[in-house]
């Protein structure tokens, strides 16, 4: 049997082979100038000496003007609020979470847990569940309106509950008392004015925020502390404001705000009983200090 054989090839330089390679897969700069444009010998070096040279390649991306946002759902499932009530049941859970579980969902830019425990540092728990118009709570903590309907909805269920048990009214008398009921207030962050509406027996018949900041008379007008009390029948008001500093001593915005009031309340027939700092675990009646 006759064995066939290829006629032998010209031989051609390896380098010619692997330049005609590059030309294929790198058009530029290896097709144009070889392969030691992307090697980048040491120029004037042996080629037995040359050292070698790293090039980056790595990418890299812009970095995002908008910080990532760690949500619920990059923690452990042990750890999400919905998955522990249903392994624990709510006993097990801090108030934040249980909020974060009504609010069901964040947004964007701040995730539902993040949420709750913001609306609970800025509000407060006790405000938070006597607050009952949902654009308030919303124009105040900066939340949507759809979240802040869950929020008053959930807690007038829980208040009917409760009043449709016989529940006993809280009854505010004197400073003390008034402090016992707003002493929470201490811990907070943010200075805040709250206003207790008291009816003819002295119960509490609501509780409002009145605002979030720096106490100022251009601030806290006379209208946004007695509207709530004409809406709801109040014959008196209780104001309280905290000092994040930890100092009980009035300032002049401080006396400027009571006489303001004083006067308003003249004028609607409502009286201001008192206005009390808050700092840390101590209280300051300006009614009993005559301030």
């Amino acid at each position: 049997m006759q064995s066939l054989s290829f006629p032998d090839l010209p031989a051609r330089p390896l380098e010619k082979d692997v330049l005609e390679t590059a030309e294929l897969l790198f058009p530029s700069p290896a097709a144009k100038h070889g392969l030691g444009a992307i090697w980048q010998r040491n120029a004037g070096a042996h080629v037995d000496a040359a050292s070698y040279t790293l090039s980056d390649t790595d990418v890299l991306l812009e970095e995002s003007d908008t910080p990532y946002v760690f949500r619920v759902r990059d923690m452990a499932d042990q750890d999400k609020p919905r998955e522990k009530l249903i392994k624990y049941g709510p006993g097990d859970l801090s108030v934040a979470e249980i909020v974060a579980i009504l609010l069901g969902v964040g947004t964007r830019r701040e995730d539902v847990l993040q949420m709750a425990h913001r609306i609970l540092k800025e509000y407060g728990e006790r405000a938070m569940v006597h607050e009952k118009s949902p654009r308030h709570l919303a124009e105040t903590l900066n939340i949507p309106l759809t979240k802040a309907c869950q929020l008053v909805a959930a807690f007038e269920l829980g208040r009917r509950f409760y009043q449709s048990r016989a529940g006993k009214p809280v009854v505010v008398r004197t400073a003390k008392q008034a402090y016992e009921h707003l002493k929470t207030m201490g811990e907070l962050q943010k200075e805040q004015l709250r206003a207790l509406y008291l009816g003819s027996r002295y119960q509490v018949i609501h509780e409002e925020v009145v605002s979030i900041g720096s106490l100022t008379a251009n601030i806290v007008h006379p209208r946004e502390v007695f509207q709530p009390a004409i809406t709801y029948g109040a014959v008196a008001v209780i104001i309280a404001h905290n000092h994040p500093s930890g100092s009980l001593e009035p300032t002049a915005a401080d006396a400027e705000v009571t006489y303001q009031l004083i006067e308003g309340g003249k004028l609607l027939g409502i009286e201001l009983l008192d206005h009390l700092i808050i700092a840390e675990d101590r209280y300051l009646s300006m009614m009993e200090e005559d301030v």
